[in-house]
């Protein structure tokens, strides 16, 4: 009994643990500007995006499939370096809970 005590202990240390650094990566961001700079996106570590900004030039420049591909090229690869962001950030906090990032989805 005292063994299943110390797991539900345990269980609501590590919730606590996980609602702040959810918290701690919501506020980090990473900015990434597409190969041409038309397009900027900027992310945040629980992988929303925060901002997008379009080089309104952008517009006369290029053909309206040509810019959809660069927002959703420069999105995603917004979204990758928010990954590796937030699993490095996960790590350090982590630091004694073993395994919780491959727990969380292998955010590496």
């Amino acid at each position: 009994m005292a063994n299943m005590m110390k797991m539900v202990s345990q269980a609501a240390t590590m919730r606590k643990q996980m609602k702040r650094m959810q918290k701690e990566l919501a506020k980090q961001t990473v900015e990434v500007t597409s190969n041409n700079g038309k397009v900027t996106v900027v992310a945040r570590g629980d992988m929303s995006i925060k901002e997008i900004r379009i080089d309104p030039s952008a517009i006369q420049d290029l053909a309206l499939d040509r810019l959809e591909k660069v927002i959703v090229t420069t999105v995603n690869s917004t979204l990758n370096a928010a990954k590796k962001t937030a699993g490095t950030e996960m790590s350090k906090m982590s630091g004694g809970l073993g395994g919780l990032s491959d727990m969380l989805g292998g955010m590496k």
